[in-house]
């Protein structure tokens, strides 16, 4: 779903030049990841999810000095990681998979997440000023923070769990890696989110592509 929004986001901002025909790359393994030569340098490849040619840098994943990238090669584009922050700020609590994290977090039967899901009570959660994320992430506030080892149900008394990608699936009942974590939102003790989405903070520990790939 959030690959969806994302694609759909990027697709409908305005791009001012004229788009070319020519024959396109993608990423071995990642075929939605288009690869386009990079203009400004004869060594960097310019990655994105659009078809457009020439590519909208604006809009790009980011640039790598070599194929296939690796978390050294490739320089996020921040300005894409700010619309991928907004794209789950605003569908995040949305996702079925998310859904049932919240569902679990507010049982009062203790029952643990799987995959990426690590969630704790509101009591532990510490609220932190917006600081820009090392090694080419975006800022955040770090919310709960990333690496926080959880699994434990609520309790029927709320709290925060973890949105995160699947590249990486934790063991059971344990919380994902924080490069692998988007963000999180906060839960009441009926498993709803507050305010109605969650009160998504951004993680400001997420990477685009890590040692397990994208």
């Amino acid at each position: 779903m959030f690959a969806r929004n994302l694609i759909r986001a990027i697709s409908t901002r305005p791009v001012f030049h004229v788009t070319q025909r020519r024959s396109l790359s993608t990423l071995d393994g990642s075929p939605h990841i288009y690869v386009f030569p990079d203009d400004r340098s004869i060594s960097s490849y310019i990655l994105s999810l659009l078809p457009t040619t020439p590519p909208n840098s604006a809009l790009a994943i980011g640039t790598t000095t070599k194929l296939p990238p690796t978390p050294d090669s490739l320089t996020e584009n921040h300005r894409f990681l700010e619309l991928l922050q907004s794209v789950l700020a605003e569908h995040a609590h949305q996702d079925a998979y998310v859904i049932a994290q919240a569902q679990a977090l507010a049982s009062t039967s203790g029952s643990s997440l799987g995959s990426g899901g690590g969630f704790f009570p509101q009591q532990r959660q510490k609220r932190r000023g917006t600081t820009s994320g090392g090694g080419g992430g975006t800022g955040g506030d770090g919310a709960g923070g990333a690496s926080s080892q959880g699994g434990a149900g609520g309790g029927g008394r709320g709290g925060y769990i973890h949105v995160s990608d699947s590249r990486h699936p934790p063991d059971y009942g344990r919380v994902a890696d924080p490069e692998d974590i988007f963000g999180s939102l906060e839960v009441d003790s009926n498993g709803n989110f507050v305010d109605g989405s969650g009160n998504y903070q951004n993680s400001g520990s997420y990477r685009l592509i890590t040692r397990d790939g994208w």
